[in-house]
């Protein structure tokens, strides 16, 4: 039996290294009960590519350099949350290369990880979102227009532009927060993003490709203690009292209007393999979109496993159809 050498890579220098590094034993746990992949686990940090404790280079003949041994490689899987993979870096690599991978392109995942791209491609196909503003710079005209937006909702967040969805999200009550939540989001990203506070229920859908269909989950729903903001303590810390529901109760009308956005915010960012999907829904019917994750975690917590398992896919085999696709087998 020829087997498929797959590279499973993880890490990476951002805020979420450790949550990719248990992404990827997730996924290497589902890989190993097919017979015919041949895996290879990297973890990646501080510009140095460990393959359990060799260091190793990957190279334009779609080789793997461990030490002197060389592993073929025919198919990547970049689960590395921020910084390099959701940034479309790591894609970029891999398409230089040709080497064939998991999950969305460089483009796309560029595009979605950038919290105002996203706004600005939603703005011009009609997809609703929260009203917002963006800072380029702290200069005191857009200081001034931020403290105008805050003065207009009375509570907003506070969000650097190119980070996960959690890091470097300040959640401002009054007026006196506000400059300082900007020049700390600053320092996570150049520019910033200043969005109206919502009290909303915090819905995701899973979206994906599986057996040449696109398939939007019904919505699932994040219930967070005292419905206080999903922070990123409470999204990935084992003591979290935050509860996750695989298909949230909702009318029929909104749970299809959300899925229907879902399906269209795919095809207008070119997604490719799985993303989730987020929504806000207000207490008077108003659904927003929320935001795009290109490579949504797969903790033993994550929403993306349980939809898909709810709407009744093995992850193996989904993981397996977009292999063969990839690859034409």
């Amino acid at each position: 039996m020829n087997k498929i050498n797959i590279l499973l890579l993880c890490g990476g220098d951002g805020s979420e290294h450790e949550i990719s590094l248990i992404t990827a034993d997730f996924l290497r746990k589902v890989l190993q009960e097919e017979p015919s992949y041949n895996v290879k686990h990297v973890v990646i940090h501080n510009d140095y590519w460990d393959c359990e404790g060799t260091n190793c280079s990957l190279q334009q003949n779609k080789t793997l350099l461990i030490g002197t041994e060389e592993f073929k490689v025919d198919y990547v899987i970049p689960c590395i949350h921020g910084f390099p993979g959701e940034t479309g870096d790591i894609q970029s690599l891999l398409e230089i290369y040709h080497i064939p991978y998991f999950g969305c392109d460089s483009w796309a995942s560029k595009a979605c990880f950038n919290k105002i791209t996203t706004k600005l491609y939603m703005d011009s196909c009609h997809i609703p979102n929260t009203p917002y503003i963006y800072l380029d710079t702290q200069s005191s005209a857009n200081l001034t227009k931020a403290q105008e937006f805050f003065n207009k909702y009375k509570k907003v967040f506070v969000k650097a532009a190119s980070q996960g969805s959690s890091v470097g999200c300040y959640q401002v009550h009054t007026i006196d927060e506000l400059l300082p939540a900007i020049e700390k989001a600053f320092t996570y990203s150049n520019s910033v993003l200043i969005e109206q506070s919502l009290n909303p229920r915090e819905l995701e859908v899973a979206t994906y490709e599986f057996n040449n269909k696109l398939i939007a989950t019904f919505p699932g729903e994040i219930i967070t203690p005292n419905n206080k903001f999903y922070t990123y303590e409470e999204k990935y810390n084992s003591s979290s009292k935050s509860e996750t529901v695989t298909e949230a109760y909702l009318p029929e009308d909104i749970k299809e209007a959300i899925r229907n956005y879902a399906l269209q915010a795919f095809k207008l960012f070119k997604l490719k393999d799985l993303s989730r999907i987020d929504f806000f829904l207000t207490e008077d019917g108003k659904i927003y979109l929320n935001e795009i994750n290109t490579f949504p975690g797969m903790t033993p917590i994550s929403m993306f496993p349980k939809m898909l398992a709810h709407h009744g896919e093995n992850m193996l085999d989904f993981i397996k159809d977009r292999i063969a696709k990839s690859l034409n087998k």
